[in-house]
């Protein structure tokens, strides 16, 4: 994606089913568990550059043993600092001490850290300041075990503002009003509830204080607790708890809109953002790798029990289709072939833009993470020419010969790496036109890649705000001197903000709100704009309870080639040489090439939550005011 863009977190839960001897005697070490959730941070470390954090649970200790254990960081590189940290705390330990080095319960006595219940979390913050407050995961202390809550997720949620109401009419004080504060209180809330409970009746069947303790273990109902705590959530979440004791949850939203895997043996059971992670660092198959379904929770207890509840009705699919094009890694299986039919379902426009002319057409991707959908383009192309190739020979009949054979078999896509991403640029000059020279500096071309005069046929992941194509790009493309370049967008016109994680907050930060914006001007409707404006203003002041995204309006005067004719319009230079084309993905063959992740609202405006309708509305609201802030 050549216009940056901050999207969601990753978490990566382990549950060690055996004593910590075990691993020890089978692989080494008993700090298996710790060098696991090492790897699985790194892998999902694509999701995670603000900050990333360890917690870690130890089961069975004595009072007054340290058994829970908190690291976070927001270094450049936060991953490698903890593990740097979290090593160092185990040499210094082992260094004073190398005769304890196989003595387990000396480990787990003095070592933090180690385990047998470990969450980790990578951290893209999608507002807000990066403090290390901001950095998962959040721990609720208190000196009864069962109450002690240690919360991580990838979500966001648009009601803040109720659910924070809500715990203050439960008598709370929450210390700010932030989605992971009262989505953690809210869970808090009801443990309290559900173990003070507990306790009461206990007491009555006649046990001490002391004996109380592992009967409530035992007993503690964390799917119950959950229903109540999720009851009024509005967004999209993968949530991950763990309790002192050491039950464990994962619960995902009832859309399905953020991702979620698990896997389970007779060892360990390991929960993540990302399925390629799990298969890749506990090497296990792609079919071995479940996916936790919408609205449920896989719930691990503290004597290793593991169930998958249902803990929110499950509403119609609406899984992140951004997840697909761009954000997961592409080494899953089904990510991978996505991607590449992506990028072959666009080849019919291509085609049809370059008149059908392949020999003067040169295909290639930027940035590097377009690849796999130009590996689909480019194998549309190639069966195309094999069955116009068929139908040139087939047709020379008994005039076929080795001359004209070649000169139609030589014919092939023109494949070239034209653009390349130096580094990431420091934009030390803050006056505009000093940054925006070194803007368009970012990449470098292969000079020579390109003739004079051809077309130059480039894909990218998304268009989202087009700055880095109109700054950038463009202007390095147009130094080939190609006839033509045509920009190529696996994904559709970003038309409306995301609340569900993906930092895409504002809708005059979309090239494609804007080209609208630029269509009504030309054609003179502004009152439409205005128009829209009133509704979503009256929809907020009486808190819509139809909860209609009157924004659609906004686009339904247009067709998606006119926006994309404006869109290439606007970002082409003033000083430009080349035509400049854009092609966007349509909605239908994105839907065709990602079946099973239909969540598209950021495309189509059809939000899978009421929320999500409300902050479409607060963000026009927003734009026609001039107010720079977000909606959520």
């Amino acid at each position: 994606m050549s216009d940056a863009i901050k999207h969601e977190c990753g978490i990566s839960m382990i549950r060690l089913l055996k004593p910590l001897e075990y691993y020890q005697e089978k692989y080494g070490t008993a700090f298996y568990g710790v060098n696991k959730m090492y790897l699985m941070m790194e892998k999902q470390h694509n999701r995670g550059q603000d900050g990333a954090g360890y917690a870690s649970i130890k089961l069975d200790m004595d009072a007054g043993e340290r058994y829970m254990s908190r690291i976070r960081s927001i270094q450049s590189q936060p991953i490698q600092d903890i593990f740097d940290r979290i090593n160092l705390r185990i040499n210094t330990a082992l260094e004073e001490s190398p005769e304890k080095a196989e003595d387990i319960q000396w480990l787990k006595s003095n070592i933090p850290y180690i385990g047998e219940l470990i969450l980790g979390h990578v951290r893209y913050g999608t507002f807000g300041k990066n403090s290390i407050e901001s950095v998962h995961p959040f721990l609720r202390q208190n000196n009864w075990m069962h109450r002690n809550l240690i919360v991580a997720g990838n979500f966001n949620m648009t009601n803040v503002k109720e659910l924070f109401d809500n715990l203050v009419q439960l008598g709370q004080h929450p210390k700010e009003m932030a989605d992971t504060i009262t989505v953690m209180e809210k869970i808090g809330h009801f443990l309290d509830d559900a173990v003070a409970k507990l306790y009461k009746n206990i007491k009555k069947e006649g046990f001490s204080k002391m004996e109380a303790s592992p009967h409530i273990a035992e007993r503690l109902k964390v799917a119950k607790i959950l229903r109540k705590s999720s009851k009024n959530w509005d967004g999209g979440y993968t949530m991950a708890g763990m309790l002192g004791h050491g039950d464990a949850f994962v619960l995902r939203d009832p859309s399905g809109i953020r991702p979620a895997y698990y896997y389970k043996d007779e060892e360990v059971v390991v929960i993540a953002s990302e399925r390629p992670a799990i298969q890749t660092v506990f090497n296990v198959t792609y079919d071995s790798v479940e996916e936790l379904p919408p609205g449920h929770a896989i719930i691990i207890k503290k004597n290793g029990q593991v169930s998958i509840d249902e803990i929110l009705e499950p509403k119609e699919r609406k899984a992140c289709s951004f997840e697909r094009i761009y954000f997961s890694r592409g080494n899953d299986r089904e990510i991978y072939e996505e991607r590449k039919e992506l990028g072959r379902l666009l080849f019919p426009q291509l085609l049809k833009t370059i008149n059908g002319d392949i020999r003067r057409t040169v295909f290639s991707y930027i940035p590097n993470t377009a690849e796999t959908s130009f590996l689909g383009m480019v194998g549309a192309a190639q069966t195309y020419l094999n069955k116009k190739k068929e139908s040139q020979i087939l047709a020379l009949g008994s005039d076929l010969n080795p001359e004209s054979l070649n000169e139609i078999l030589n014919v092939r896509p023109r494949i070239e790496k034209v653009a390349i991403k130096d580094a990431k640029l420091r934009t030390f000059i803050t006056q505009d036109s000093s940054r925006d020279d070194l803007v368009a500096h970012v990449y470098d071309i292969t000079y020579g890649a390109v003739e004079k005069g051809d077309y130059l046929a480039i894909i990218d992941d998304s268009i989202v705000r087009g700055t880095t194509l109109k700054k950038s790009i463009l202007r390095i493309l147009d130094r080939l001197n190609p006839e033509k370049i045509i920009v190529i967008s696996s994904a559709p016109q970003i038309r409306y903000p995301d609340c569900y994680g993906i930092d895409m907050a504002k809708l005059e930060d979309f090239i494609a709100f804007r080209a609208a914006l630029e269509l009504h001007k030309d054609r003179g409707t502004e009152d439409t704009i205005k128009d829209i404006y009133e509704e979503c203003k009256a929809s907020v002041v009486r808190e819509d309870s139809e909860d209609i995204n009157y924004v659609k309006r906004f686009y339904e005067p247009f067709t998606a080639q006119e926006i994309s004719a404006k869109i290439a319009e606007i970002l082409s230079p003033a000083d430009i040489k080349a035509e400049v084309t854009i092609i966007y993905q349509t909605i239908e063959n994105l839907h065709k090439a990602c079946p099973k992740n239909l969540g598209d609202w950021y495309f189509t405006g059809e939000y899978p939550t009421p929320g999500g309708n409300r902050v479409v509305n607060r963000a026009f609201i927003n734009f026609y005011e001039g107010k720079n802030q977000r909606a959520y």
